[in-house]
């Protein structure tokens, strides 16, 4: 758990360049829909991974999810989509869950999993343009 955690970080730092590749500045960037899902991932592990017993993350998601649009630059608009996609992560297992389950250990593998992915996928796909 702690190398996907280690790699999910890294990627995510790593998919800086990927602002280049937007097509204007009025336009969202093709890889929008991928940040979406990945804002909401970030918000569901600062819930999840403290829940389930990894209290020195009690605040690492949310830093990465600040260090993201900190390298992102987005504009208001789509800074504030980016936020609410993260607080629908967060909030979304809020509700469901109030102490660690199996599932919720479930949970927190299938979101490191699937977020490994896409900010791997950003990168390349739209890194290097």
């Amino acid at each position: 758990m702690r190398i996907a955690i280690a790699c999910f970080a890294a990627v995510l730092v790593l998919s800086g360049p990927a602002r280049a590749a937007a097509p204007s500045e009025g336009a969202p960037p093709p890889y929008d829909g991928d940040l979406m899902r990945l804002a909401e991932i970030l918000g569901a592990l600062h819930y999840l991974r403290p829940l389930c017993g990894a209290a020195g993350e009690a605040q690492k998601w949310r830093n990465e999810m600040q260090g993201f649009i900190d390298t992102e630059q987005p504009s208001d608009t789509r800074r504030a989509k980016i936020i609410a996609s993260f607080n629908r992560g967060y909030s979304s297992y809020a509700e469901v869950y109030r102490t660690c389950t199996p599932a919720a250990r479930f949970a927190v593998d299938r979101q490191l999993e699937e977020g490994s992915r896409l900010a791997h996928d950003i990168v390349v796909r739209y890194g290097g343009n």
